[in-house]
């Protein structure tokens, strides 16, 4: 199935967590903001929210820095 993740089409299977989906992008998700179809997503949502055909996902890194 296919999202649009921060505009590219990405092929992700059925039953796919945010927090797979993070972690398979090989970001870290304690250091990334998720927005789905124009929602937050809540960090405590991350190992529970499946994504869906379609969905819109933008996903923000903050990076420290010193």
């Amino acid at each position: 199935m296919k999202i649009i993740c921060n505009g590219e089409t990405k092929e992700i299977n059925p039953d796919t967590t945010l927090v797979n989906f993070i972690r398979n992008i090989e970001l870290n998700p304690d250091t990334v903001v998720a927005e789905c179809d124009g929602r937050i997503i809540k960090r405590d949502e991350y190992d529970t929210f499946v994504l869906s055909e379609g969905n819109v996902l933008e996903l923000i890194r903050f990076v420290g820095g010193g």
